[in-house]
């Protein structure tokens, strides 16, 4: 396999090495914190009612 060279100097040239880890730690922490908000509304009674109501309207047949 070949690589251009102008590609590989992008990098060196860029300024901004380590910056592609930062920008996947700051992912990794928001999807964690968004998982967990989902977690917490699953677990709630108030939630679980309202997906129930929801999907029962969704899923029922009229006029049977």
């Amino acid at each position: 396999m070949t690589t251009s060279k102008s590609f590989v100097d992008i990098d060196k040239t860029s300024g901004e090495a380590g910056m592609a880890t930062a920008e996947y730690a700051i992912g990794t922490v928001t999807a964690t914190g968004v998982a967990g908000v989902l977690w917490w509304l699953v677990n709630q009674d108030w939630f679980r009612n309202g997906m129930k109501a929801l999907l029962s309207k969704i899923f029922s047949v009229p006029g049977m």
